[in-house]
């Protein structure tokens, strides 16, 4: 399963990844982390463009804090164009945290694992938070 890791969240993301390697479960479950650039998104890209981008290319979006205010924005997006086929959002509750308290990382690691695991189940879902 291959994440799009919003452009706030790279260091974030390179933590979590080691954390997964570490645990061994890049072995078991194909996870990779891809970032903006990778995918040709600007850091300026609005919501419902990088949604389209992720909804397009298989990708879930990995966020920490994409707006509500706008037309354009991540939720309005999903309640506009999301489908039962459509891959959910994850949604990290304390950014801070990951880089901080290795126990609310290792949640959400488990959390992603268990996601790319039975995405089947998530389809649809729009936004899930984690851990």
């Amino acid at each position: 399963m291959i994440f799009l890791v919003d452009h706030n969240l790279q260091g974030h993301a390179r933590i979590l990844l080691g954390s997964i390697a570490e645990q061994g479960w890049l072995d078991v479950v194909p996870i990779r982390f891809v970032m903006f650039e990778g995918v040709g998104l600007g850091i300026d890209s609005n919501d419902r463009v990088v949604w389209r981008v992720a909804q397009k290319n298989q990708m879930i979006l990995l966020t920490a804090n994409r707006s509500m205010k706008d037309e354009d924005s991540l939720e309005q997006v999903m309640r506009e164009e999301n489908a039962p086929d459509s891959l959910p959002v994850v949604t990290i509750g304390s950014a801070d945290r990951v880089l901080n308290d290795s126990s609310y990382r290792d949640r959400c690691v488990d959390r992603i694992v268990e996601i790319a695991i039975y995405i089947a189940n998530y389809m649809g879902a729009r936004r899930i938070f984690i851990p």
